[in-house]
C-alpha cells in the first residue's frame, strides 16, 4: 500500500514539473529589459521610443493570442506613464512584466499575471 502511495506521489510530482516547464515563456526583447534600463532611457528619446514600440508590439501580440480579450486603444503616453509607475513601484522588475500588467489592465482581465 505504501509503495502505491509513493508511486502516486512521484507521478503527481512529475506531472507538476512537466507543467511548470511547459509554462515557461521566452520573451524576445532588448538585451536589457530591466526597469533600470527603462529609467535610464528617459534621457535618450530614441531608446525610450524603441521600448514603447516594443511594448505596443507586445500588446498587439496579446490581441492576436486572445481575440476575446482585446487590449483597447492605448496611447504611447499612457504606456509610458504606466511603465514609469510600474518601474517606480518595482525597481528590480522588467519592462516585459510591466507590459504584461498593461495587457491585464487594458484588456479587461484585471487578473494576476500567470507565468
Amino acid at each position: 500500500m505504501k509503495i502505491a502511495k509513493i508511486a502516486h506521489l512521484i507521478v503527481i510530482a512529475a506531472l507538476a514539473a512537466s507543467t511548470a516547464q511547459a509554462a515557461t515563456q521566452n520573451i524576445l526583447g532588448f538585451d536589457d529589459m530591466s526597469c533600470a534600463a527603462w529609467n535610464k532611457s528617459k534621457s535618450d528619446s530614441d531608446q525610450r521610443a524603441a521600448y514603447i514600440v516594443w511594448i505596443r508590439g507586445f500588446l498587439s501580440g496579446h490581441n492576436y493570442a486572445l481575440p476575446g480579450q482585446q487590449v483597447s486603444t492605448i496611447s504611447s503616453g499612457t504606456i509610458e506613464v504606466n511603465i514609469n509607475n510600474y518601474c517606480s513601484a518595482t525597481p528590480a522588475g522588467s519592462i516585459s512584466d510591466g507590459a504584461m500588467r498593461l495587457s491585464d489592465q487594458f484588456s479587461g482581465r484585471n487578473q494576476p499575471i500567470r507565468k
